[in-house]
């Protein structure tokens, strides 16, 4: 049987968790690299400053490569990391994310896979944290302060 190779990119730590599940349902040869990436620092509300915390372990030059996030907000964050994997000279990339705020955005960024379109709430659970607690949570909840 012949899978067409592909590295999924899951960035920490939010998409853990929906990146696990993910790379386990797909029918494709996908080795799995994590990133680690900030724009929130403690903060709910992004500081607009991207930081790579941990880079890549592969070297993505000439292969197909899917971005595996959990959640697309103003999308900085996501543009950051594009514009880093471009420079790296992918065959392709793709964007997966979980959930997207589309009302949010304010960087024009293509994503490729949307699992679900959602307005702007704060939520928590499946990965996502409230002040870096609540990821194992087994299902999404809504924020109400």
């Amino acid at each position: 049987m012949s899978f067409k190779k592909v590295i999924g990119i899951i960035l920490l730590k939010g998409s853990v968790i929906f990146g696990s599940d993910l790379i386990r349902e797909l029918n494709i040869d996908i080795r799995p690299d994590f990133m680690s990436v900030s724009s929130y620092g403690n903060e709910r509300e992004s500081t607009r400053e991207v930081k790579i915390i941990k880079d890549l372990d592969a070297n993505i030059q000439g292969k197909d490569v899917i971005i595996v996030e959990d959640i697309i907000d103003s999308g900085h964050t996501l543009k950051k990391v594009i514009d880093l994997l471009q420079l790296r000279n992918p065959k392709s990339l793709k964007v997966c994310t979980l959930l997207n705020k589309p009302s949010r955005r304010e960087v024009d960024v293509f994503v490729d896979y949307v699992g679900r379109d959602i307005e702007n709430l704060f939520i928590f659970g499946y990965g996502l944290d409230l002040d870096q607690r609540y990821r194992n949570i087994k299902h999404i909840e809504i924020f109400e302060s």
